[in-house]
């Protein structure tokens, strides 16, 4: 059954938002409003457009060439339940799943308890780039994230642990 999902856009190609070629959905709806964002018009709870889950996938089968998927925004987590169904569905197409949160791992895992479906979204991401973006730790030097306050975190590894345990892409 399909989850339903409010959207900002997608981008069905891309190489910048994680390893490989990669399908990158975009959540509408973030509360951390960082400064200098890169998607400031994903703020808006409102804003965007109603999707769900079996439409996006339609288009991600559409490409043989895919990695894996990303989820970015806005911040997913808004919408935790319905992106961890997506989630789960592009891992039994064979691909990975990148997730953008201004959250950080520690915060999500805190805030489990009264948000199953962080849990839930947490466990169907294999990279978990976490934190608020942040203007003066801003660098271009910096893989796959926007500023050197963010982390690149092998999510698995880290549930399993309970404790970050960083990566490399």
């Amino acid at each position: 059954m399909a989850a339903p999902l409010r959207l900002a856009g997608v981008i069905r190609e891309s190489v910048v938002d994680g390893p490989g070629w990669r399908f990158v959905v975009f959540s509408q709806g973030c509360p951390h409003h960082c400064e200098g964002c890169h998607n400031p018009q994903t703020h808006d709870y409102n804003g965007g457009y109603m999707s769900d889950t079996d439409k996006i996938l339609t288009e991600i089968k559409k490409d043989p060439l895919l990695k894996g998927v990303t989820l970015s925004g806005g911040d997913p987590f808004e919408q935790a339940e319905s992106f961890s169904v997506l989630a789960n569905e592009v891992h039994k197409l064979g691909l990975d799943v990148v997730t953008y949160t201004g959250y950080t791992f520690e915060q999500l895992c805190k805030g489990m308890t009264k948000n199953e479906g962080w849990h839930h979204l947490l466990e169907e991401t294999d990279i978990l780039i976490d934190g608020k973006f942040e203007l003066s730790k801003k660098s271009l030097n910096c893989k796959f994230r926007g500023s050197t306050n963010q982390r690149v975190i092998d999510t698995k590894k880290s549930l399993a642990a309970g404790r970050v345990i960083e990566t490399e892409i």
